[in-house]
């Protein structure tokens, strides 16, 4: 999916899972990373997870994948996980 066909929930607020939370003391980024990792998304696919997608991007140099969640009635783009892919 290009960027000129993002999805509508793309610009919504983000809300960071405890999961996420987690993964970000573990692997090492912070809120601000992953912000830049949304804005650097490169593609955004269907998960294997009814309702989820899988945002495609970079961070240091390496291939990530960024899990979200799209929250249709609270309007707001739940952030699952990330980790670098490979």
């Amino acid at each position: 999916m290009g960027r000129k066909r993002w999805p509508a929930w793309w610009d919504w607020e983000l809300e960071l899972s405890p999961h996420l939370l987690k993964r970000m003391v573990d692997r090492r980024f912070t809120e601000v990373d992953l912000r830049r990792m949304l804005q650097a998304a490169t593609r955004v696919r269907r998960d294997i997870v009814p309702g989820r997608w899988v945002v495609v991007t970079r961070h240091q140099d390496a291939r990530w994948e960024v899990i979200v969640e799209p929250d249709v009635e609270a309007q707001v783009l739940v952030v699952v996980t990330a980790y670098p892919v490979g």
